[in-house]
């Protein structure tokens, strides 16, 4: 069962300076989880986690990344100066229908430039030239297996994501010829995957795509970047998978493909969100309303606004009653929040425990919103994005990014003008 990283007593203590809702990070969680990875692929001398900014964009957990060595993965201009404002230099950017803006930004900045299509060749080249390092994203195509059974784990021939196999051969001839120096490769074939084999498999793929660039492009590639796709278990009773064994099955590809090669000083890059910090976030928020119509309700005061998962994906996300983790659940409900949206559902009949509402109500936890929770919010109905608090290693509290107000919600709007048209 899941259990969470903080205890009522000090919720309470929390909830007196901030108000629910609000996402809880423990830093103690982030810290160990980061260092476990770097230990699982210590075996690669050139190992380097560039942690997927989009995901929980917040400098305070972006600066505890890097003080576990950690670089950060960046998808667009604004995410280029959040990792500048952390004063990290060791930035991968990895975009697509990118902007002249971010490429020049991404440029001047030291950034990897990991290519997302082959006419990004020419587009980087005419706007500030092709640096000494390069990267191309990969696109197998068709579907991605896992092993001979057909077990589809996606399908990038409809990805909208990187070269094919001949452009990207043809496009490090090029890349090579405009005087670049160090090449790398990248793919990101499937998304949230719930197997120890996706790594293995991918960088066996991506291995061997990385001696046929040798081969046929005379290109030697100095990293191999495995991107995100580790997912993290969101149901309660299945167990994390073992980064431990992953790196293992990655370390056994390399040996077999890339040692023959040649290749064997090629480093291994990750760019993970989800496995390192979704399980070190909680969603807190309280029971305002109860509701018995043809199903029993629990409204909070939470919404989609501030976790859009479970409307978005249907994803199932582990609820904890705060102080009634050992109580029957012999209640069935449905935890909604307050959009005009019926979509709007945490999480839908649902058995917890007997939840009692109002200005005393119930504190519940939402598990696992550390990666894409804070991140995804937005402002429909006019709600307000919430507060982000850290829960330190020491077991105090910092308010790391305080909740929006209505005069936030209006700040991009001017009433001063004359509104006849």
């Amino acid at each position: 069962m899941k259990t969470p990283f903080v205890t009522l007593e000090q919720l309470h203590k929390i909830i007196k300076e901030h108000p629910t809702p609000f996402h809880l990070y423990d830093e103690r969680g982030i810290r160990e989880n980061a260092r476990n990875l770097h230990k699982a692929f210590s075996w690669n001398k050139g190992f380097r986690e560039y942690f997927a900014v989009k995901a929980t964009p917040n400098p305070y957990i972006m600066r505890i990344l890097q003080e576990e060595g950690c670089g950060f993965d960046c998808a667009s201009y604004a995410e280029l100066v959040l990792a500048e404002k952390v004063g990290s230099k060791d930035v991968m950017f990895s975009s697509n229908v990118t902007p002249d803006e971010d490429f020049i930004l991404a440029y001047n900045n030291g950034a990897i430039i990991n290519l997302d299509d082959f006419t990004h060749i020419e587009i980087l080249d005419k706007l500030c030239g092709i640096p000494e390092v390069i990267s191309c994203r990969y696109n197998s195509g068709g579907d991605f297996k896992t092993d001979e059974t057909g077990n589809v784990m996606d399908v990038p021939g409809e990805a909208k994501y990187g070269f094919t196999r001949a452009q990207i051969i043809d496009g490090f001839k090029i890349l090579k010829a405009k005087g670049a120096k160090r090449f790398g490769i990248h793919a990101f074939l499937a998304s949230n995957t719930q197997t120890e084999d996706y790594y293995p498999v991918l960088a066996g793929m991506m291995f061997e795509l990385a001696v046929e660039i040798k081969e046929k492009a005379g290109v030697e590639i100095s990293f191999v970047n495995l991107s995100g796709g580790v997912g993290v278990n969101y149901l309660p009773d299945k167990s994390s998978q073992d980064i431990f064994k992953i790196g293992q099955g990655v370390k056994a590809q390399f040996e077999r493909i890339m040692h023959p090669a040649g290749l064997e000083n090629c480093a291994i890059y990750t760019e993970l969100g989800r496995y390192m910090l979704a399980p070190y976030g909680h969603l807190i928020t309280k029971a305002l309303r109860y509701k018995n119509i043809y199903r029993e309700y629990i409204g909070v005061d939470a919404c989609a606004c501030d976790l859009m998962r479970p409307a978005l994906y249907k994803a199932y996300h582990h609820i904890t009653v705060a102080g009634k983790e050992n109580a029957p659940h012999d209640k069935v409900y449905d935890v909604t929040g307050g959009l005009c949206e019926n979509n709007d559902k945490f999480a839908i009949q649902r058995p917890l425990p007997e939840i009692k509402v109002g200005e005393n109500g119930d504190i519940l936890i939402i598990h696992d919103t550390g990666a894409h929770g804070h991140s995804m919010g937005y402002n429909y109905n006019g709600k307000l994005r919430s507060a982000e608090i850290l829960l330190t290693e020491n077991g105090r509290f910092k308010l790391i990014r305080r909740a929006e107000t209505v005069a936030d919600y209006f700040r991009t709007l001017d009433f001063s003008g004359d509104y006849r048209f």
